[in-house]
This record gives C-alpha cells, sequence and structure tokens, in this order.
C-alpha cells in the first residue's frame, strides 16, 4: 500500500432486520478484488468482543458507537476500507464518529418496521412487541434516522445487488474506488484496478493494488437474503 491511499468508514445503519450486515458482507470482497484492504466491524461481533458487559441504556449504546467508531477510524488512518453494520440509533453518536473520521460515509439502511420483522427469523421483534424484550429499537427505543446521509438504501424494494451497486457507484463518483477491467491471459482472469491509479491520481504499482481478504461474519443464510437475527 502507498502511504497516500485513502482509506474511508461505510457507516451502516438501521433497525435490526434492515439488511445492513447483508450488504456489508457482499460489498466487502468486491472492495477487495479492487485493491483495497478491507474490514468489516458487525455490531453483533464488537458486542460479543470488544464492548462485553454494556447493556442497551441510550449510555451504553453510545458507549458502544463511540467505541466501534475509535477502531474504525484508526483503521481508515492506514488506509482500510472500513464497512461498520451497527444499528447506531442516536444521532448525536454517529454525528460524533462523522467528526472524527475524514472520510465518513453514512449509509442509511431504511427498511421500514414491517419489513424488518417479517426477516427477523429469532422473533426478537415478536418479543418486542408483547413486552417482553425491553429496550429494543425500533419498537420500546427510539431510532434516530439520518437527517444528511450520504447514501439511503431502501432494501425492501431493492436487492443486495442493487444496494452494493449504489454504494460502489457513490464511491467511484468521489474517487474513493475504481472500476476494475478483468484481463483474459492464458485463460486466466484478473482484476486490475482501472489505469492502476490511486485515489489522488498517483501511479499505483500492481503489487500495491493486490487483493487482500477482507474480514466478514458467514452471510450464508436460507431464505431471503436479508434474513438475519437482531445485530446491534
Amino acid at each position: 500500500m502507498l502511504s497516500d491511499e485513502i482509506g474511508f468508514v461505510l457507516w451502516f445503519t438501521g433497525l435490526s432486520g434492515a439488511g445492513k450486515t447483508t450488504v456489508a458482507a457482499k460489498l466487502a470482497p468486491m472492495l477487495a478484488e479492487r485493491g483495497h484492504r478491507v474490514e468489516l466491524l458487525d455490531g453483533d461481533e464488537v458486542r460479543t468482543n470488544l464492548c462485553q458487559g454494556l447493556g442497551f441504556s441510550r449510555e451504553d449504546r453510545d458507549t458502544n458507537i463511540a467505541r466501534i467508531g475509535y477502531v474504525a477510524g484508526k483503521l481508515a488512518k492506514h488506509g482500510v476500507a472500513v464497512l461498520v453494520a451497527a444499528i447506531s440509533p442516536y444521532r448525536q453518536a454517529r454525528d460524533q464518529v462523522r467528526a472524527s473520521v475524514d472520510h465518513f460515509i453514512e449509509v442509511h439502511v431504511a427498511a421500514p418496521l414491517a419489513t424488518c420483522a417479517k426477516r427477523d427469523v429469532k422473533g426478537l421483534y415478536a418479543r418486542a412487541l408483547s413486552g417482553e424484550l425491553p429496550n429494543f429499537t425500533g419498537v420500546s427505543d427510539p431510532y434516530e434516522p439520518p437527517l444528511a446521509p450520504e447514501l439511503v438504501l431502501h432494501t425492501e424494494a431493492e436487492s443486495v445487488d442493487d444496494s452494493v451497486h449504489q454504494i460502489l457507484t457513490w464511491l467511484e463518483a468521489n474517487q474513493l474506488t475504481f472500476p476494475v477491467r478483468v484481463l483474459s491471459r492464458n485463460g486466466d482472469r484478473q482484476a486490475i484496478a482501472r489505469d492502476a491509479q490511486g485515489p489522488t491520481g498517483s501511479a499505483m504499482a500492481p503489487e500495491h493494488r493486490s487483493t487482500t481478504t477482507a474480514h466478514m461474519p458467514a452471510a450464508s443464510r436460507q431464505g431471503s437474503p436479508y434474513e438475519r437475527g437482531a445485530d446491534s
């Protein structure tokens, strides 16, 4: 990686079951194919490994988001494309992360509550609606949607591929990533960054644009591609 390679944070926010992790997990290997180093920070996994002991009060939720934002910002400063998939229900907490990151792209995954509840294979929405599960975002706890996100994904009406395409198009338009052209050489297919140019226009040697493995949770599920349990 060259020292001027630009890292960024794609912050997926939305209700549980909106499709945040599903879209991020589909996007991650595509960014890796373009030569980015990619890290996916999933809300559930972060709560299990980094934020043990935190509950679901507003204070604890804000602490959770601040910790995720700190890690994401550090990675982005070193040229990593960071994908964060977390409910992050409070606008102020998200804005504080935005203020600390040079290239912060807020992605509102805006599926309505009814769609999210239908996708909920764990039955968490049903438990929340019955009063059995307190402090559940969108039911007994508020969700504050972004006022001016860079991207809005309507996953109730568009496919995962459509959502990913919108994000890649935005990143290309803002010169944070570049399309790949596929060359055939003795029957082998190789993905090469367009004109081997970095975001600042400096020539990037092929060895600096090699594909790296994106760290992501398993995303293969039966049924709807958006079906999953609640995330944090």
